[in-house]
């Protein structure tokens, strides 16, 4: 270019940026309307004479200069109503309600290994500030569900009875169906430490802090630790926050995988998550529905779930394991329901089981697994099937030999599973701290359905 015309092209673009940088600072600021604190009633808030959007977060002032953080969750009419992050202690009648204009936003990056933080952000470890590479939104993004790829390839678990009869994919979604105390978060801690994901995210919603603590220090130990962030907001939480800590849970597994990597994520639990969101939509007036709960319980629970899965075809992907409690081990509790119609597959853990001393008490009859005949050879395919027939014939005929009907030779089908049941209980219990790689959960599956004439 010529050397005028050169200097003019730069005298004209250094013009422009003056123009754009004075117009910039000639814009006023956005008018913040603030308002007042009209009523209080147990968790939520009320405000009048401001505006905000939802999910837009607002600060209420309380005594001695203390500031309430809250999160706006409904609006009616010129009220907004507000549900609180922080403790309410300290605020009075008529308070300040100032919006920011600003959403919550989760902090993701490889600094987060091995960290436990809240349903904020903040650490619980006491190892300082989470240091993050970047800041995304708590909600996520949804995903064309035609540019995903194909869950085409097993994830070992390290969990002989899970690897061998319900082979999970990587980006599968999957849920551990249980009623309390059987052992759920036991079988994520296996899974934590035995997985071959590349990175771990583990989400603890609602459970008691001594069981956080627990998880942690005891179940996932240091070298689970590593290479996991969990993401932790323990029942003393408010619902709002219980409600981010699965968001966040997720938004950072949604980090990993657009990285490349291979993903574990275990929450624990789905439950408490939808009573998170029922306490918040009754406390708001959204009418009741099944066993109390409201409507956008039932719109909440497929929005987390989709978020997790398989990413864009040659990304990472997200294999989750959501456990759900079966109140009074109802199985047709209407979230154990409203999850099984949008999960890819499930666990049942069987009260039965675990009280005969088996362990992890994984009830073969009741779990199946929607994409194990897309990732598992015949051979494979086979050998679970006829695993299951077997344990089937057994518990069909359970009562006939507890009370000593039974008579060897009158059915070889019986009599063959009458055979194999020590080794069919053997073949699904395992020792806490004894992984069980998939190939060699497989090998053994096909030598037990293969002996003793078995075809």
């Amino acid at each position: 270019m010529h050397p005028v015309l050169k200097s003019a092209t730069e005298r004209d673009r250094r013009w422009g940026n003056w123009l754009a940088a004075l117009r910039e600072r000639a814009q006023p600021p956005p008018v913040v309307v603030e308002g007042r604190l009209a009523r209080a009633a147990g968790l939520t808030l009320e405000a009048t004479g401001c505006e905000a959007a939802l999910g837009a977060r607002c600060l209420i002032e309380g005594q001695d200069g203390n500031t309430v953080r809250a999160e706006v969750v409904g609006f009616a009419g010129d009220r907004l109503f507000l549900m609180p992050i922080s403790t309410l202690a300290g605020v009075m009648p008529g308070a300040r309600v100032v919006p920011t204009r600003t959403a919550a936003r989760v902090p993701v990056g490889y600094a987060l290994l091995g960290r436990v933080i809240d349903g904020t952000g903040a650490p619980l470890d006491g190892r300082g500030p989470v240091l993050a590479d970047a800041h995304v939104p708590l909600e996520g993004h949804p995903i064309n569900p035609l540019l995903r790829g194909p869950i085409a390839e097993p994830l070992d678990v390290g969990v002989r009875s899970i690897n061998a009869l319900f082979t999970a994919g990587r980006g599968q979604r999957l849920g551990l169906f249980a009623g309390s105390g059987i052992g759920k978060s036991s079988l994520l801690a296996m899974m934590t430490r035995f997985t071959r994901a590349d990175v771990i995210v583990v989400g603890l919603i609602g459970e008691r802090g001594r069981e956080v603590k627990e998880f942690v220090e005891d179940n996932l130990g240091a070298a689970g630790l590593s290479r996991s962030v969990v993401v932790a907001t323990p029942a003393d939480c408010s619902p709002l926050l219980r409600l981010h800590g699965a968001w966040m849970a997720t938004a950072i597994a949604e980090y990993f995988r657009d990285q490349g990597q291979q993903v574990l994520l275990l929450m624990d639990s789905l439950t408490r998550f939808a009573q998170a969101q029922r306490e918040i939509g009754l406390a708001i007036g959204e009418p009741p529905a099944t066993k109390g709960y409201p409507p956008s319980v039932f719109a909440r629970l497929p929005q987390l779930i989709e978020r997790a899965g398989t990413g864009t075809r040659g990304g990472g992907s997200i294999t989750a394991f959501y456990t759900v409690l079966a109140e009074g081990d109802d199985e047709n509790d209407p979230i154990v329901d409203a999850a099984r119609a949008v999960l890819d597959g499930h666990i049942m853990l069987s009260r039965e089981i675990a009280e005969s001393g088996v362990y992890p008490p994984i009830d073969p009859e009741s779990s199946i697994s929607r994409s194990m005949s897309r990732i598992s050879a015949p051979q494979h395919l086979r050998a679970a099937q006829k695993f299951r027939e077997i344990y089937a014939y057994y518990q069909r005929h359970r009562d006939l030999i507890t009370v000593g009907a039974y008579r060897a030779g009158a059915d070889p089908a019986l009599d063959r599973a009458v055979r194999l049941w020590p080794r069919l209980e053997a073949f699904l219990a395992q020792d806490m701290n004894a992984p069980v790689a998939l190939e060699a959960a497989v090998a053994e599956l096909e030598a037990l359905v293969n002996a003793d004439g078995v075809t």
